[in-house]
């Protein structure tokens, strides 16, 4: 087994093959040779010494029937009396001519049906016939011619016979011997044959385990060893030259595990840094989150609040420039106020986590509408909308992002009333958004930047705000799950039609239990 290891397996199941097939096709010559050779002692048996027997038994008839027809013709001078010699000659024939086929093979046997043969036809020249043409020619018995000699010769003959007859059964007995033992032989050629298959697959078997299949098991447990996570633990080569190929790749698998692994540590550990780092920049804006919500707030709202003081008390009594000066003194900390409460909400969004719930937009856009009333109003606008599905999200935000959008078409609005129509339609996985309005419309080559924050494309005198409110919805919307975007392939979205946002939140799953909420917000 050791000379066989360095073998491919290939190779070893090759030889296994050959092996087995070199033994099944010696199997099948040897068996085929002993089975013929079964037949022909058979044959030999069968068809031609036992008929030759029964031949040489019907000759012996015939010649005796010839020697009862010649005795009684020549005591009876009947010619009736000599059908048995007549129908005797002619058997005697057929005998013969059947004999000299089946003996073909037999010199001896040959040999004694010709003295047979001989003999027969010297009694009858003898003996027979001058009997015969005597009755004949006489018409009266002829009961002394020659009785003596006649006798010699047909004694003579039955010695012949006796001798054929005598060496067909030496030769039956040798064939008979030939034919037990071939029939023997092909006893022993089948256990032989079926020993050694079963010595031959056992051998295969015992070879192919040793060689092929305790190998290959035991480098599957070499890798479940490893698959456990000792990586640390080497995988050894044995076997066929595939398995220990198999092996050597498995290695190499492990090592590049290994500094995947450790490159994954490195970066591990780089993670946690940056996080730490992360979360202090977290604290530290929270920080500046609580100063810029009180402690920047408190300045801004005296110098707010003196400045419209000194406007109040001193409004005339100093010159247009000086009115004009604390003016815009006034209006820049109004407007810092304003810049600091958007900051500090937009930095909220997706840091201070309140709880998701399932909540129609219907009631979204309900509450929008409600807190944009007064603007609603004043601008005349009309707002449309179809029914709206519910959807689980953070209901301040959610309102926000509808405040956010129908208030940008309140403020950008044409020389017509405004128009708003908020729409929802499946879209898969998701619910697609669009509020559409007759404003005055966006280029398309804006429709990124809107989205920035501090981005605007109007003066402020012209449209007041912060620039921080499309910005807000798209952090908003993202946070659920969604996107955000200005449909600049709708027909409406130029400057004097109008212009559609459209955004896309998650459905929520089709079980019963969100079916029914849905129902009842309904």
């Amino acid at each position: 087994m050791t000379l066989l290891a360095p073998w491919s397996l290939r190779r070893i199941i090759n030889v296994s093959v050959a092996t087995l097939a070199v033994f099944s096709v010696a199997s099948i010559i040897v068996g085929l040779v002993a089975l013929i050779n079964l037949s022909d002692a058979r044959e030999r048996v069968v068809q031609h010494i036992d008929p030759a027997l029964q031949e040489a038994l019907r000759l012996e008839s015939a010649l005796v029937d010839q020697e009862n027809g010649v005795r009684g013709y020549a005591l009876g001078a009947a010619e009736d009396l000599l059908d048995p010699y007549t129908s005797g000659v002619t058997r005697q024939r057929a005998s013969v001519a059947a004999l000299e086929t089946l003996v073909a093979d037999l010199p001896a046997v040959e040999d004694d049906l010709g003295d047979v043969d001989d003999r027969a036809s010297a009694w009858r020249s003898g003996y027979a016939l001058p009997t015969i043409f005597e009755v004949q020619t006489t018409g009266e018995p002829a009961i002394g011619t020659d009785v003596a000699l006649g006798q010699d010769l047909f004694t003579a003959l039955r010695r012949s016979l006796e001798t054929l007859q005598s060496d067909l059964n030496d030769a039956r007995d040798a064939a008979v011997t030939l034919l037990n033992s071939s029939a023997t032989t092909v006893n022993v050629v089948c256990i032989v044959i079926g020993g050694g298959f079963v010595l031959i697959v056992l051998a295969l078997a015992f070879g192919l385990r040793y060689t092929a299949i305790r190998p290959v098991s035991r480098l599957a447990e070499e890798v479940r060893t490893v698959a456990g996570g000792d990586f640390q633990h080497r995988v050894e080569q044995s076997g066929p030259r595939e398995v220990r190929e198999l092996g050597i790749d498995v290695n190499l698998m492990r090592v590049r595990i290994l500094q995947e692994l450790s490159a994954l540590r490195e970066t591990h550990d780089e993670l946690d840094e940056r996080t730490q780092d992360l979360e202090r920049s977290n604290a530290e804006l929270e920080q500046f989150a609580y100063v810029a919500s009180h402690d920047l707030q408190e300045p801004l709202r005296k110098v707010a609040s003196f400045c419209q003081l000194l406007e109040r008390r001193y409004a005339g009594q100093l010159d247009e420039r000086a009115d004009q000066y604390i003016g815009f003194a006034v209006d820049g900390a109004m407007r810092m106020q304003v810049l600091i409460n958007d900051l500090l909400a937009f930095s909220r969004v997706g840091r201070i986590v309140r709880e998701s719930v399932v909540v129609s937009c219907d009631a979204v856009l309900e509450q929008a509408t409600s807190n944009l009333a007064a603007a609603i109003e004043e601008a005349g606008a009309t707002i449309e909308s179809g029914s709206l599905p519910s959807v689980r999200a953070e209901v301040p935000l959610l309102t926000a992002v509808f405040q956010n959008l129908i208030g940008n078409a309140l403020k950008f609005h044409g020389d017509e009333p405004p128009k708003v129509t908020v729409a929802a339609e499946r879209d898969g996985d998701f619910w697609r958004f669009s509020i559409t309005d007759n404003g005055i419309g966006i280029e398309a080559e804006y429709a990124e930047r809107i989205f920035v924050i501090f981005q605007r494309l109007h003066n402020k005198a012209d449209y007041p705000g912060t620039g921080i409110g499309l910005a807000m919805c798209r952090k908003i919307i993202e946070y659920h799950g969604g996107t955000i975007w200005l449909d600049t392939e709708d027909s409406q979205n130029s400057r004097t039609t109008g212009t559609r946002f459209c955004f896309t939140l998650p459905a929520l799953p089709e079980t019963p239990e969100n079916t029914e909420k849905a129902e009842t917000d309904e």
